[in-house]
């Protein structure tokens, strides 16, 4: 082979093992110690935090050359965590009660949307009514 055409250590081997790095940084990251939060104890109460946790990852790589012969490489990887708070678990003595938390935010874009929808409904109706 001519020095064009011989694979480099880090075209052929360490792709992989970069990609393989990353999908065990990912795959500790979305754990079950992201869903449940450490337990704290307030006024005689032990609350537990809980988070919903969704997250992906992925990467992949490649060679190739041009039309002069050039050869090249590379390769990527990449993840994405989100992490939404849920609610608390309080335990009282023996006794375990869920608690949700109410995202605001959420129902102010639910609130918006159903404006929205009502106001093309009526502004629809009104339309086919002058006709």
């Amino acid at each position: 082979m001519n020095a064009q055409t011989e694979p480099t250590p880090t075209s052929a081997t360490m792709p992989a093992a970069g990609v393989i790095e990353s999908i065990k940084g990912t795959r500790e990251s979305i754990s079950v110690a992201r869903a449940y939060g450490d337990p704290y104890e307030l006024d005689g109460v032990t609350v537990i935090p809980v988070a919903r946790v969704v997250g992906g990852g992925g990467g992949g790589g490649g060679e190739g050359s041009d039309d002069e012969g050039a050869s090249g490489g590379g390769f990527g990887t990449g993840f994405g965590l989100r992490v939404h708070p849920i609610g608390v678990y309080e335990v009282r003595g023996d006794s375990v009660e869920w608690k949700p938390s109410i995202d605001i935010n959420r129902l102010a874009k639910g609130g918006q949307i159903l404006v929205g929808v009502v106001a093309v409904c009526a502004t629809l109706v009104l339309l086919s009514r002058s006709r």
